[in-house]
């Protein structure tokens, strides 16, 4: 088994996890007892993570055929937005404020308000064979997926839009630079998780080098050398204070990888 080693604290989105052996992904052979991780851009990895897991390049592809647009689930948004602008494809424009790899993009059901990764799917293929569209459960932000994604196929429909790519690239305007995970929370239905933050005094707060940002609350961002535990402080506080004052529980994005627990929290 090929191994890749990754110093997450440069890797990943928000800056923070160890420098681990991580086992490479080739020719659909999936490590037995492994976690998957993309390109480390909605994670925060503990110092101690679980045994972890990654696509290797031959899954970072992107090919018209008769039957729809194939892509590997280890193909970033950006060259996807790249080959359908080329080719006049559309539907994918907004995946180029998107951060991360296709698989991590179906296991959540990524998107941009309506704009979501499983509007024009067809159908993936896993370590069980091809999966149609309809098979799968999903909603916002979560999917019924729970095997490796090998790769995706899509509807591919003429008219690639400039128009909605600068719509979408407004929609990013108002996020923070600074390192973070993305957005932390999800937004509860009817509301936003930015405002519960804001509104429980939470905008700017700052444990270590953490914070949840003064540019956009639900970001969580590191101002350098932030830690998982200083991370999680916040996230545990921020939970806490909105499910005082409004009774709601704030469902995390971010997935938090440790040994204890490997789910989104």
């Amino acid at each position: 088994m090929n191994t890749k080693r990754i110093d997450f604290s440069k890797f990943s989105s928000i800056r923070i996890g160890p420098i681990v052996e991580v086992a490479l992904i080739e020719n659909d052979v999936v490590p037995q007892g492994h976690f998957i991780v993309g390109s480390a851009n909605n994670v925060l990895i503990s110092p101690t993570p679980p045994s972890l897991m990654t696509l290797s390049k031959e899954y970072d592809f992107i090919r018209l055929e008769t039957d729809g647009l194939h892509i590997g689930a280890a193909t970033p948004g950006g060259r996807v937005v790249s080959f359908c602008k080329k080719n006049d494809i559309a539907h994918f424009e907004y995946l180029s404020k998107l951060p991360g790899t296709l698989g991590g993009m179906l296991k959540m059901n990524a998107g941009l308000k309506e704009y979501e990764i499983f509007n024009y799917l067809i159908a993936i293929r896993t370590q069980s064979g091809w999966k149609q569209k309809s098979e799968i459960e999903y909603g916002y932000r979560k999917t019924s997926i729970d095997e490796v994604v090998f790769e995706a196929v899509f509807e591919a429909q003429n008219g690639y839009s400039a128009e909605r790519y600068e719509m979408f690239a407004q929609m990013r305007s108002n996020q923070p630079n600074d390192p973070s995970a993305g957005s932390c929370f999800k937004n509860p239905p009817g509301d936003y998780a930015g405002r519960l933050i804001e509104a429980v005094g939470l905008k700017g707060q700052r444990v270590g080098a953490m914070a949840f940002s003064e540019v956009h609350a639900n970001f969580l961002v590191n101002m350098g050398g932030g830690t998982f535990a200083d991370a999680l402080s916040l996230i545990h506080e921020a939970q806490t204070r909105v499910k005082t004052a409004f009774d709601l529980d704030l469902q995390c994005e971010v997935v938090i990888i440790d040994c204890e627990n490997m789910t989104k929290k």
